[in-house]
């Protein structure tokens, strides 16, 4: 199961996302964005039409790290300084 952590700063603020597949049972992606211990956001891709790729775990790993890049990017572009 892939995981990533990453802390980004943005105007003096530490943002932390994770994000991770949460396993076939459920069949989705999180990532989860914290400021100061507190959940401030989240997003939930799923990837129930992956499901018969013969391919599908490495399928997920590359959603995995292109949406928890995003994430990350979206941070630094202000998107979340509201909150």
């Amino acid at each position: 199961m892939a995981v990533y952590n990453t802390e980004v700063e943005h105007k003096g603020t530490i943002f932390h996302v994770q994000t991770q597949d949460k396993g076939l049972g459920v069949n989705y992606i999180e990532s989860i964005i914290y400021k100061s211990g507190r959940v401030i956001s989240s997003r939930k891709t799923f990837y129930t039409a992956f499901l018969g790729s013969p391919n599908l775990k490495e399928k997920i790993t590359q959603v995995v790290k292109d949406q928890h890049e995003a994430t990350c990017k979206e941070i630094s572009s202000g998107k979340f300084d509201h909150l």
